[in-house]
């Protein structure tokens, strides 16, 4: 799906220990505290700077991925603590089940996290996009952008994503191997953008809706999707993924009450539209709710 618009600001200052999270409707509350005190049922992490599935809003951790918690929260009669941790730990600490028991950071599903951790049915599916200065634009092939159009850059991302991945691979395996292309790994989408402006990377590359965001609030930024190379012009396909809720190989009640939960937000109306759909659009500014 595409969005555009202005969503809510992230408030990306915010000291990362503390933060309070929102109540569910129903009135069982999504149990937070600062981290190391309290009790919870489970404990789920997410890295809060991947708008609109979690970000800071007035202090508060908010997004889809955290109304997707609170309802399971909520059907299971459970306080579960929502921890803000580095992204890259998250599928590791899922797998220990010592101090997390499912990670919730729009994550994708790739065959070697699986092999770490459960996941759940997938809930939304993404687009890599490669973020630019509008003054020093890739090479274009219509609307997207290829591979190939990325040869002989520095090129940016998020540490531990899906786009570091899908990079790495390419410049070692792929077709920007010997190119002379770098990756550098930061610790956000956001900075991975500042970089840019600061000249440090080329360009970043990003999920779809993570990018729009930051195209939004960059207006010297541009964004477009990043495409596979096929035969023909015609026959380009875009770099996809699919997210899903990672979860301990030893809970599989959470695993089942995600499922269920999922099942139900993924449930399309007469207009063909699913929760899950809404939400999106919630936090991304784009509906009235």
């Amino acid at each position: 799906m595409c969005y555009n618009g202005i969503m809510h600001k992230v408030k990306n200052t915010i000291f990362l220990a503390l933060f309070v999270l929102v109540t569910v409707g129903m009135g069982v509350s999504v149990w937070s505290s600062i981290q190391g005190e309290g009790e919870a049922d489970y404990v789920v992490e997410t890295n809060a700077f991947f708008a609109p599935f979690e970000f800071y809003e007035n202090r508060e951790i908010v997004g889809v991925d955290v109304e997707i918690v609170n309802r399971v929260a909520a059907q299971m009669n459970k306080k579960i603590q929502i921890k803000n941790v580095e992204f890259d730990v998250i599928i590791d600490n899922v797998e220990a089940g010592r101090i997390a028991d499912a990670g919730a950071a729009g994550l994708t599903i790739t065959p070697a996290r699986a092999e770490k951790v459960n996941f759940t049915i997938p809930y939304y599916n993404s687009v890599q996009y490669v973020i630019y200065s509008r003054e020093m634009p890739p090479s274009l092939r219509d609307d997207h952008v290829v591979w190939e159009a990325l040869e002989g850059a520095v090129l940016g991302t998020q540490i531990g994503s899906t786009g570091y991945i899908f990079i790495e691979d390419e410049i070692e395996n792929g077709v920007l191997a010997g190119t002379g292309t770098t990756l550098k790994g930061i610790d956000s989408h956001q900075l991975a953008a500042d970089a840019i402006l600061s000249h440090i990377v080329d360009y970043a590359v990003a999920d779809e809706l993570a990018a729009k965001f930051i195209v939004e609030k960059n207006p010297e930024l541009a964004a477009l999707p990043l495409y596979y190379s096929g035969a023909t012009r015609e026959e380009d396909y875009p770099v996809e993924e699919s997210y899903a809720i990672a979860v301990n190989k030893e809970r599989t009640e959470l695993l089942e009450a995600f499922n269920a939960v999922l099942s139900e937000m993924l449930t399309e109306n007469e207009d063909g539209e699913t929760e899950i759909d809404r939400l999106v659009l919630k936090y991304m500014g784009l509906s009235d709710e």
